[in-house]
């Protein structure tokens, strides 16, 4: 079992969405997050005072898996989120320890499905 975490552009999401349904992945943690990378951030002007932006917006998913669906869950994500520029984001694979389905008390791969 695996944990993949992506963080993509949230404008990319239903993009995302679309190659995972594609891929049979479909459950799945969406959350917003802020952070930078190369971006770097940007500086914007309000009111005549200078604002230095280095926290950008970002999409967080996360994505309990069986390790037979590790590649195409990180192929759908890339495929999705991929524009080409930088700030598109990163993909994160982790050993998952352990999943329990509260419910039904299911565990391991049986409980993510």
């Amino acid at each position: 079992m695996k944990l993949i975490i992506a963080m993509i552009q949230p404008h990319k999401i239903e993009d995302v969405k679309k190659k995972l349904y594609e891929a049979e992945v479909f459950k799945m943690t969406v959350s917003t997050a802020t952070g930078c990378g190369q971006q770097k951030g940007y500086s914007e002007t309000y009111r005549g005072v200078i604002t230095e932006v280095n926290l950008l917006k970002k999409t967080r998913l996360e994505i309990a898996v069986n390790d037979n669906f590790v590649k195409p869950t990180v192929d759908a994500i890339v495929a999705g989120a991929k524009t080409g520029s930088i700030g598109d984001g990163k993909i994160f694979v982790l050993p998952l320890e352990q999943c329990i389905r509260i419910r039904t008390g299911e565990t391991g791969g049986e409980a993510i499905g």
